[in-house]
């Protein structure tokens, strides 16, 4: 999970990367700050990963906010002027939005940011810790409708990809959160979900049957045929034959 704060003096521009921030899964909204005071008291308080820092600001640019912190996050700067972009690169920020900041923009900087912290988490030995305890419980958190809610590996049918979004099939009902399919396998155990397409993740304890180039799993009492791609079958089969009397 990584922790973010946002800094802008405009109320629009706080409440669209808040609306924003919600619908990314593993990005933890801690406070927004109208200025830089807001925003440095906000970094002493909390361990913050990221930080939006809106430039064009009263009494502290974010440009020279950014150079009074000796230890900064990570930094996205979002503005509506596109002539500060040099400068800004040559503060190491992660990325430069420029407003009107449009979903697929932003997503795509917080990308680059969750890559440049799990970089460094992992030259300090850290994460690897993390994923190892998260796969070793029977459980995982997703984002979605505003908070992060508890799922069981149990209660997981399948899981189908559709875009930038995902759809966590259940037992009695489904769970949509925006995530990739490959960031959502590589936190779940391979023992128990496996790719068995480029568009399906299934469990494997949920299958009832394999016929040609589906696999069957029962959803909410009805039978549900899923494709198997190409390139999955080989492993797929390795696995049921393992299991075959």
């Amino acid at each position: 999970m990584i922790n973010v704060i946002i800094v802008d003096d405009e109320p629009l521009a706080l409440d669209v990367l808040e609306t924003y921030i919600e619908k990314i899964p593993d990005i933890n909204l801690i406070t927004k700050c109208s200025n830089a005071l807001e925003a440095n008291a906000a970094l002493k308080e909390h361990d913050v990963d990221l930080m939006f820092l809106d430039i064009q600001m009263p009494q502290l640019t974010g440009v020279d906010f950014l150079r009074t912190l000796q230890k900064p996050p990570k930094v996205i700067f979002t503005t509506a002027y596109a002539n500060y972009a040099v400068e800004g690169f040559e503060l190491n920020a992660v990325d430069y939005l420029l407003k009107p900041i449009s979903l697929d923009r932003f997503m795509k900087a917080v990308n680059k940011a969750q890559e440049q912290i799990s970089l460094e988490k992992n030259e300090g030995g850290a994460p690897s810790a993390v994923v190892q305890d998260s796969k070793s419980e029977d459980f995982i958190f997703v984002k979605a409708d505003k908070k992060l809610i508890k799922v069981n590996y149990a209660d997981i049918v399948y899981i189908e990809g559709l875009k930038d979004y995902v759809i966590i099939r259940l037992n009695s009902n489904r769970i949509i959160t925006l995530q990739t399919m490959k960031s959502l396998e590589a936190k779940l155990p391979n023992t128990i979900f496996k790719r068995i397409h480029r568009s399906y993740i299934v469990n494997i304890k949920k299958i009832q049957a394999v016929q040609g180039n589906m696999v069957e799993v029962i959803e909410k009492n009805v039978p549900k045929h899923i494709p198997i791609g190409k390139n999955y079958r080989e492993e797929l089969l390795n696995i049921v034959n393992k299991n075959r009397l």
